[in-house]
């Protein structure tokens, strides 16, 4: 079964993406969207995104809408990638590349310095943490670059590894069952 997501800003204003149901899929809800793109909206115009554990699409898509300039989708699941491809060609979307990939496999790879990162792993897995290591260490970042991590509400930054040093929360909400958090690398 297809489902449907509106995006909520720019270009594609109101314009609606599909997704598959598939297990671990959880879209960002658009009231969740909204906020984090009030948050970004002077850092997407114009910058290099990356949208890991894509699932749905709904944030790379929103932030191509949004005038980004290059955004790199990277989803592990094979019928998700088919379905976000679909979707950047019902829009035109050519500044959109999708990878199918294991999101750590692909930060392992010859990295890019991003300026937007989308990081909205499958809840439970200890994921998040490990992944903004990664992004960090192995030199996925611009220098001020901004980081918006989805979370479990309750989730503790502090348990187990612990977040980069040179990075700062700026903001940090919760709605429902999510905790997103907007963190900004200093250098």
């Amino acid at each position: 079964m297809k489902n449907k997501l509106r995006i909520i800003g720019g270009d594609w204003r109101s314009r609606q993406i599909s997704f598959v149901d598939a297990p671990g899929l959880r879209p960002t809800p658009a009231r969740v969207r909204e906020t984090l793109f009030n948050w970004l909206q002077y850092e997407i115009f114009g910058k290099q995104c990356l949208d890991l554990y894509a699932g749905s699409g709904a944030l790379g898509f929103e932030a191509a809408s949004r005038g980004a300039k290059s955004v790199v989708q990277v989803e592990n699941n094979a019928q998700a990638c088919r379905c976000l491809k679909d979707n950047a060609l019902a829009l035109s979307a050519g500044q959109i590349k999708i990878v199918q990939s294991d999101v750590s496999r692909y930060l392992e790879g010859d990295a890019q310095a991003f300026d937007v990162v989308f990081l909205d792993p499958p809840f439970g897995l200890g994921l998040a943490v490990q992944t903004c290591r990664q992004l960090e260490e192995n030199g996925w970042l611009a220098k001020h670059a901004r980081i918006y991590v989805e979370t479990e509400r309750n989730f503790d930054f502090s348990c187990g590894a612990s977040m980069p040093a040179n990075w700062r929360r700026l903001k940090s909400k919760s709605a429902g069952e999510v905790g997103y958090h907007l963190f900004e690398r200093a250098e």
